[in-house]
């Protein structure tokens, strides 16, 4: 018999949700014993009725506990019991999670650093553009980065998470048998090898609309901080950001165009103090205490950027680098530039984010 039999059995009973079956399982010390039980002693626990006493017949739910079993063993998945070490320590203390998840993959589910990076699926050219900066940015905290492998953000977080070797988890609405949509089919086998795949429900359970907030429940509790790319007023996104609220986890939120509908459900976040005003990553790695030297994180981004710029834009960051401030006049005696081309440089500066203009005219590095 799989040591995970009556588990999965309790897992699959009908309306025995994750707060019943927690409560069967303290009061009778395990999910075998709650099937062994007298029907009298488990109508003797508070908060368990008759109608959930009579649906823990096991016989019920034989065929697809063997079913699920054999799938396990064949693809190498994992069962994730709430009372075990392999289960995610975030979620163990939230009664509303499911007792069972089905896990494939190679990744820590208990990475010291954890960030949920949702967002709508209509995603624009600047959804995008942040999406990639905030995860490149982010690599240097030694994050493991979750979503749900959806069409938009969720999809070009993980291809970025790949191609920047960070550690991703989808975290699925359906089993492990099927991938939805199917065209991320590919990006998940990926994912298998430098992260992995979590799911609670088990095979043969389609991708129904009604699924996922369960699934963005757990992306909310796996995080220590999720941040809202793009949304609508309305969506998984927003309910993501609501349980992450509920579970007490800090909530960010990219700003957008007040007339943008893609950003209505951030501007909202943000407006409601449900959701920190995030520009990046460093924002988010401030709150949450992440310890990086500010030089050496601006040193990393530097090095990342040096083949980016100009020679004359070298130019004027060494000088600001040994100077700290400087006034533009003065930058302009040590550089010897035109003022307007030296203007069209820190313009351009600008834009890429490595340095900030000061009330008065004066500039430094932005670290």
């Amino acid at each position: 018999m799989s040591p995970y039999y009556y588990e999965i059995a309790l897992s699959k009973i009908p309306h025995v949700g994750p707060v019943s079956a927690r409560l069967l399982i303290s009061y009778c010390g395990s999910a075998e014993a709650v099937f062994k039980e007298k029907k009298s002693k488990l109508l003797a626990i508070p908060g368990i009725g008759p109608s959930t006493v009579d649906q823990l017949r096991i016989e019920t739910v034989q065929k697809e506990i063997e079913q699920e079993i054999q799938f396990l063993n064949k693809y190498n998945i994992s069962a994730l019991y709430y009372l075990d070490k392999a289960f995610p320590s975030r979620l163990k203390h939230f009664s509303d999670i499911p007792i069972l998840l089905y896990y494939k993959g190679n990744g820590d589910l208990n990475q010291l650093r954890t960030v949920a990076i949702v967002g709508t699926r209509n995603v624009t050219e600047y959804g995008k553009m942040v999406t990639h900066r905030i995860i490149t940015e982010l690599k240097s905290a030694e994050v493991v980065i979750v979503s749900g492998l959806a069409y938009g953000v969720d999809t070009i977080a993980h291809r970025q998470c790949i191609q920047e070797e960070i550690p991703t988890i989808g975290v699925l609405g359906h089993g492990l048998d099927k991938m939805y949509p199917a065209s991320n089919k590919s990006l998940a086998d990926k994912m298998i090898f430098n992260g992995g795949l979590l799911t609670q429900f088990g095979i043969n359970t389609k991708p129904d609309r009604e699924n996922f907030p369960a699934r963005n429940k757990i992306i909310a509790a796996l995080a220590d901080a999720t941040i809202v790319i793009e949304s609508r007023k309305k969506g998984g996104s927003i309910i993501t950001a609501e349980f992450a609220n509920e579970y007490n986890k800090d909530v960010f939120a990219v700003p957008g165009r007040i007339n943008d509908e893609f950003s209505e459900g951030c501007n909202e976040l943000i407006r409601l103090n449900k959701a920190m005003i995030l520009h990046s990553a460093e924002d988010l790695m401030e709150v949450m205490q992440w310890k990086l030297d500010k030089k050496e994180l601006f040193s990393k981004r530097r090095a990342e950027l040096v083949f980016d710029l100009e020679p004359d834009e070298n130019s004027v960051v060494n000088v600001l680098d040994r100077e700290n401030k400087i006034h533009v006049d003065l930058l302009h005696k040590k550089l010897n530039f035109t003022p307007g081309l030296l203007a069209a440089i820190l313009l351009n500066l600008e834009f890429k984010g490595v340095i900030k203009e000061l009330p008065g005219k004066y500039y430094l590095l932005n670290n």
